[in-house]
């Protein structure tokens, strides 16, 4: 080796021997690790899979500058518990449902999903035009928390019942898993509303704690396994049309983000609620035929009688949930408001379209 190689290659090595013993922190120096609390478990098919993939999304945009760590439901906090995880400052984002904590202010349940409420695309008019980003930023800024719409889980089934419901009177005594503003619809109905975890529901059919239990649709509900304890599946779902996945940010870190990391953030969510959709209905129909061909499983229409009965009782329930304080007040008044314009125009475009489809094709 000559002297000028030797040289070259010398100080090669001594560069790389000085960059690694650097220490740790220095290496990674401006890399921001976020902690993301799930009300499901990690991986769980459209629900974990749609907070990974918005992770994910966020950390290549932002070109390694923020790492996002993921913690499904009860590994840091309690799937319920979300809210408070980042009020408390456990964690940075969290990936939720709204109606999860209507027990702190009703009006987060209209950030979810509304009993004979808006489907999925209506929610994103609401939203992003009708006045809802700003009464949900006023209701979740009370809690330390900036909300965005991050996935939709589209319209649900109305869930699945150990004998088939033929009438009002099956409701009666009825102990069934569902949260939110649908939860007093069945208590209106006679029924006992139950709010569980995703993770809880199967335990609880099993042991008969509960007699039935709506979740999502049958891409979720298969992967649960609920087909192993009760076998009549029933539809449509009045409670949930078009159920919100929700991105909670802290407060406290969205104010110390720059303006360019906060647009790149929501854009992010964004897609997400885009993507989260579309592999709901990707997946739901291939999933139905395996609960009703592999698994037995029975489908049953709700009757007009027991859609009427539930459509009344919701008027009530969302009156007077909306009467519970003033800032809910106002929520339901824009909601309701925005409701009659979204059905008006959904009845003359997407409903008769539908019904002219199934009669022609």
């Amino acid at each position: 080796m000559d002297r000028r190689t030797f040289l070259k290659t010398s100080g090669a090595v001594a560069g790389v021997a000085a960059a690694s013993s650097l220490p740790a922190p220095a290496i990674a120096q401006g890399v921001k690790e976020l902690k993301m609390v799930m009300s499901w478990p990690k991986g769980f098919p459209g629900l974990g899979t749609s907070a990974a993939r918005f992770a994910k999304r966020f950390e290549t945009a932002m070109e390694g500058r923020y790492k996002v760590r993921l913690f499904g439901g009860g590994e840091l906090v309690h799937p319920l518990k979300c809210l408070d995880a980042l009020q408390q400052g456990t964690a940075d984002l969290y990936h939720s449902a709204e109606y999860y904590y209507q027990g702190k202010r009703k009006a987060f349940a209209f950030f979810a999903a509304v009993p004979f409420g808006f489907r999925a695309d209506e929610m994103d008019a609401w939203i992003h035009y009708g006045g809802g980003q700003k009464l949900w930023d006023e209701v979740s800024g009370e809690f330390g928390v900036k909300p965005f719409l991050c996935g939709n889980t589209g319209s649900q089934m109305a869930g699945w019942f150990k004998k088939p419901m033929k009438s009002l009177e099956d409701f009666k005594g009825l102990k069934m898993r569902i949260p939110g503003l649908g939860g007093d619809v069945i208590r209106a109905l006679g029924g006992t509303p139950v709010t569980l975890a995703g993770s809880e529901i199967l335990p609880a059919l099993q042991a008969g704690t509960i007699d039935a239990t709506e979740w999502v649709g049958p891409y979720n509900d298969l992967a649960f396994g609920f087909y192993k304890v009760v076998k009549h599946y029933h539809y449509p779902g009045f409670h949930e049309p078009g159920t919100v996945l929700s991105l909670g940010v802290r407060r406290g870190l969205w104010d110390k983000m720059s303006k360019s990391e906060q647009a790149v953030l929501e854009a992010c969510a964004v897609a997400e609620n885009n993507f989260t959709l579309a592999e709901f209905n990707a997946n739901n129909s291939q999933a139905l035929e395996t609960l009703v061909t592999k698994h037995g499983v029975q489908l049953h229409e709700y009757s007009d009688e027991i859609f009427k009965a539930a459509g009344a009782a919701a008027k009530d329930v969302l009156a007077s949930a909306g009467n519970a304080d003033p800032l809910t007040k106002k929520v339901y008044e824009s909601f309701m408001a925005f409701r009659k314009i979204a059905v008006h125009w959904s009845k003359l475009s997407d409903q008769s379209y539908m019904t002219k489809r199934a009669i022609s094709f």
